[in-house]
C-alpha cells in the first residue's frame, strides 16, 4: 500500500473527527474554565495516545498536505502531555487565543478531510 493511500485512510478518519471536535469545542469552549482535573487527565491520556499513534505510523515531513496529519499528531501529543501533567491548570481561555487555536485545528481538519476524500 502506498504512502498516499495510508495518508488518505488516516486522513479520512482524522479530518472529519477534527472538524466535529473543534466545532463542538468552539461552541463549548467556556466549559474548560471550570474543569474537573480527573476528566482533564483522562482527556490528556486519550489525546496523547491518539497523537502518539499518528506520529508513530504517519511521520511524513514532506511539504505536502500529508504534513498536516503529522503536525496534528504532534499537537495532540503536546496537548495530551499538558493535560496529563497539569490537569488542574486552566485549559482553554475563551478568548482570542483559545478560539484562534480551535479555528486553526478546525481549518486543518477541513484541509485533511478535503484532501483525503479527493481522488
Amino acid at each position: 500500500m502506498s504512502d498516499d493511500t495510508n495518508s488518505r485512510r488516516l486522513g479520512s478518519i482524522l479530518g472529519p473527527t477534527l472538524v466535529v471536535v473543534t466545532l463542538s469545542e468552539y461552541i463549548n469552549l467556556s466549559i474548560w474554565s471550570e474543569n474537573i482535573p480527573q476528566v482533564t487527565y483522562l482527556n490528556g491520556m486519550i489525546l496523547f495516545a491518539a497523537g502518539l499513534a499518528i506520529v508513530r505510523f504517519h511521520s511524513r515531513w514532506r511539504p505536502l498536505w500529508t504534513l498536516s496529519i503529522t503536525l496534528v499528531g504532534w499537537l495532540l501529543i503536546a496537548g495530551g502531555l499538558f493535560r496529563l501533567f497539569f490537569p488542574s491548570a486552566p485549559q482553554a481561555d475563551p478568548g482570542l487565543v483559545g478560539y484562534g487555536f480551535v479555528a486553526l485545528l478546525g481549518a486543518l481538519g477541513v484541509l485533511i478531510t478535503i484532501k483525503s476524500y479527493m481522488k
